[in-house]
């Protein structure tokens, strides 16, 4: 399969096509240096296609690595995108470090049918210098890293969770748009913000998504109290809230899942009353995956394997155990099934 045809099924692409179409039709006007500025969707006809299907979140530390280092092997990351295209056709990283570079080399190195939506990992500035310039160099690498690798690169990312209320790393959306812009001017793939639903479906919203070619939200069911029965309604639910506010955007679902740890006291016991573990994230995981197919969503499931750097030093908390596989890259419950069914 090729690079540019990542679709889930050939029944799905008239769909997701009808979707891009519909997106690239529309027109946006923004303020860039003092002047209106349109903002032609038309100019990633060619690029939107890249991004139909089911894809999958990818990070990639190990037992013993974290970011700042120790960093994962160009020979991981081998490995791990070897298991990655046989389920997914499109991953997404949050950062444009060395590693996003090292994914696309290999992808390219080991002709993978893979594309990959790079991220800009950007956070609160104000009068910090040291912070300046390491969003500067974000913002630089992923340019960098989508003219180096036109045909893999099918999205930039600049931002993470950066404007909802309970960011914890808020940027000032002023400096956002900034960043924005000196992406969208300096590469030909399409340029996003990922964020949760609650600030996509808040009017505050607008200014961010007028400069945009299309917008990844963020929908947890678990992480809003929703039981496993009502968790693929809730998601539907909150998809279309953000389809009705932006309705001349095409909406990707870029983080959803379900976790198979949890802690059982404090904020995760409150929060995430859905039962953890690895039944409960199988039935999820396929029951997502009927509903995307069902609905044709662009999607990121989150997330391709745990990461045990990640929240505190609990081996029980939930910010670990995302991962559809474990961090020895053993398959959970739900790719069991996957596996099974592919062979």
């Amino acid at each position: 399969m090729g690079r540019t045809t990542l679709q889930i099924s050939s029944t799905m692409v008239p769909k997701f096509l009808i979707a891009t179409c519909l997106m690239i039709a529309s027109v946006s006007w923004a303020q860039m240096d003092g002047e209106p500025r349109a903002f032609n969707y038309a100019r990633h006809a060619d690029k939107n296609v890249d991004l139909a299907g089911f894809g999958v979140g990818y990070g990639p530390f190990r037992d013993g690595q974290k970011p700042g280092g120790p960093w994962p092997t160009k020979e991981q990351i081998r490995e791990d995108l070897h298991v990655i295209a046989q389920h997914w056709r499109m991953l997404r990283t949050y950062g444009s470090d060395e590693f996003s570079r090292h994914v696309c080399e290999v992808i390219k190195e080991d002709d993978l049918p893979l594309t990959i939506m790079v991220g800009v990992w950007v956070a609160t500035e104000k009068d910090d210098a040291d912070q300046q310039k390491a969003n500067q160099t974000q913002v630089d690498g992923a340019i960098n890293i989508a003219n180096d690798f036109p045909g893999i690169v099918s999205a930039v990312c600049v931002g993470n969770e950066s404007q909802v209320f309970w960011s914890f790393h808020k940027v000032e959306t002023e400096t956002l748009i900034k960043y924005i812009r000196q992406v969208r001017s300096s590469v030909s793939a399409p340029v996003t913000v990922a964020d949760d639903f609650l600030f996509w479906i808040d009017e505050a919203s607008q200014p961010v998504a007028e400069e945009l070619d299309f917008l990844v939200t963020h929908i947890y069911a678990m992480w809003h109290a929703q039981p496993l029965e009502k968790a693929i309604a809730f998601t539907d639910e909150k998809f279309k809230e953000v389809q009705k506010k932006h309705p001349a955007k095409l909406i990707v679902l870029g983080e959803a899942g379900w976790c198979t740890e949890k802690q059982d006291e404090g904020d995760q016991a409150n929060r995430l009353q859905g039962a953890a573990g690895e039944a409960e994230q199988a039935e999820f995981f396929h029951k997502y995956k009927d509903w995307v197919l069902t609905n044709s969503v662009v999607c990121f499931y989150f997330t391709a394997f745990d990461e045990n750097w990640k929240g505190s030093d609990d081996p029980q908390d939930a910010e670990k155990h995302w991962g559809v596989f474990r961090a020895d890259r053993t398959p959970k419950a739900a790719m069991a099934v996957e596996l099974q069914e592919s062979h």
